[in-house]
């Protein structure tokens, strides 16, 4: 998800480029003021509090805020949001974060429209001859303009120190200043990791398909299975535990892969993105994966599937015994169903995991390996484009 704040004082544009970034972007719109004003508009409870409030120009309580704001989210959020009006307070932008985290997402960037004082004052007071809002009014807008001096420059710094504030120039035809915006946004992205899970039973083709996909998209490849082999040929201390493990057809301990799959993302960490393969097999090494990445402030982007029957995985790994390529556990036909098993018992559940997060993708792996490529390379950019 592409998530944005767009931040700036009272009379700075952020309704009108807001309008224009979420057309382009196709975000939600979230803007606590009117958010505000429909629960005025209606008579709410809410809105009856708020009401009052902001017609002695002051911010209404982080509570009321919050309570609007996550029912939005959780109800119309999809390929990502752009907040208008908040975080206004350190707070908030704490409470942002946890908010985000929820979806299972955090925020891109806070774009922030600077506007000298002066014009400021100019266009709010221009806008209040038209407008007819109660807080279009000259000394409701001096003291809009300190309230907004004295509470948010917390929030800048907030986003300084996670180099996610980005100061754009607010003054200038609305054309001009959107392209400021959307080149920061075009930044930005080049910046967000693609993180893709590949799942699917073993022979399915996942190694084969990663690698290619990994390579057009300039991602950085992890097979656990890769991994683990060249512990075990190293002969290291968690090749010689994983070993005993693999050669049984079962799954190596998560303490292990965590290991290998953190040391080997911390290595590589300056990529665009990373291709899993064989990791998560479990929901519980899904919330692990998460875990990793977040603390990368990175998140799983997509998960697909490669679907094969079971006779097909049995003729390719079968095939597979053959060859220079041959696994341990490719050898007897009794391994190959328990690893097919294992499958069925433990990693089919993964692709509901994200499925719930409306983060996964079914492919058919049957035919040539262009074939399938082919049908991967376009679910994987369709992925994409959601995404950025």
């Amino acid at each position: 998800m592409l998530n944005i704040a767009l931040f700036g004082p009272p009379g700075a544009g952020k309704g009108t480029q807001s309008a224009l970034l979420i057309e382009k972007y196709k975000l939600t719109y979230i803007s606590t003021g009117d958010l505000l004003r429909q629960e005025i508009a209606e008579g709410t409870e809410i809105g009856k509090e708020a009401g009052d409030i902001i017609n002695r120009g002051q911010l209404v309580s982080d509570e009321m805020i919050v309570e609007l704001i996550e029912k939005r989210i959780m109800t119309t959020a999809n390929n990502g949001i752009l907040f208008d009006g908040f975080p206004r307070t350190l707070v908030q932008a704490y409470i942002l974060e946890g908010l985000l985290l929820k979806l299972n997402t955090s925020l891109a960037c806070m774009l922030s429209l600077v506007v000298p004082r002066e014009e400021l004052i100019t266009r709010l007071l221009e806008r209040g001859k038209s407008s007819g809002r109660s807080d279009d009014t000259a000394e409701v807008i001096e003291y809009r303009l300190e309230e907004y001096e004295n509470k948010t420059k917390p929030v800048i710094e907030f986003y300084q120190l996670r180099e996610k504030y980005i100061p754009i120039n607010g003054v200038g035809p609305i054309p001009e200043v959107f392209k400021r915006l959307t080149e920061s946004v075009d930044r930005t992205l080049q910046n967000v990791w693609f993180n893709l899970v590949l799942t699917g039973a073993p022979g399915s083709g996942k190694g084969t398909q990663g690698r290619l996909l990994a390579e057009k998209y300039h991602l950085y490849y992890i097979s656990t299975g890769s991994l683990l082999r060249r512990e075990v040929k190293a002969n290291t201390e968690i090749g010689i535990k994983a070993k005993e493990v693999m050669d049984k057809g079962d799954l190596v301990s998560d303490e292990l892969v965590i290991q290998l799959i953190e040391r080997e993302i911390q290595q590589h960490n300056s990529v665009r993105g990373f291709i899993f393969k064989g990791f998560p097999r479990t929901v519980i090494q899904a919330y692990i994966l998460d875990g990793l990445l977040r603390r990368l402030n990175s998140t799983v982007s997509y998960c697909i599937e490669l679907n094969a029957s079971t006779l097909e995985s049995v003729k390719r790994l079968s095939s597979r015994a053959k060859t220079p390529n041959a696994r341990s556990y490719d050898m007897n036909t009794d391994l190959i169903i328990h690893r097919l098993e294992e499958f069925h018992q433990k990693t089919v559940a993964v692709g509901s995991f994200y499925d719930k997060q409306h983060k996964f993708a079914s492919v058919d792996a049957t035919g040539d390996q262009e074939t399938v490529f082919n049908r991967l390379s376009e679910r994987v950019e369709k992925a994409m484009r959601i995404l950025r």
